[in-house]
């Protein structure tokens, strides 16, 4: 059996907000995000906390592309599913995210 948890698209603030190339952190209630515009107009969220024990702001990460760089441990971590690169390991959380009208909207559970 599986449980499924309700979720639903919140605005954050209007695009222009964020800047390119560059890690904005943004909270949502409890829930604290790191917000990545790249270059190519795509906008990425993740859990603001590094995958390894420190644990530390992802959204303080040095943007290359479509991969951010561990502020902490230099860990290359995918923006597209958080996926940690080898010869490292782990996963950052993802969330979806949408444009719509100049404005970013965050999937997040409810």
């Amino acid at each position: 059996m599986s449980v499924q948890t309700q979720s639903a698209y919140k605005a954050v603030g209007p695009l222009l907000a964020f800047p390119v190339g560059a890690g904005k952190e943004v909270r949502m209630g409890t829930l604290e995000l790191a917000v990545f515009r790249t270059s190519d107009g795509g906008v990425f969220a993740l859990e603001n906390r590094t995958p390894h024990r420190k644990g530390g702001p992802l959204a303080e990460a040095i943007v290359s592309g479509h991969y951010i760089y561990c502020p902490l441990r230099d860990l290359k971590i995918s923006l597209r599913d958080g996926q940690v690169q080898e010869p490292d390991t782990g996963q950052a959380l993802t969330y979806p995210v949408k444009i719509v009208d100049g404005y970013v909207y965050i999937e997040v559970p409810e």
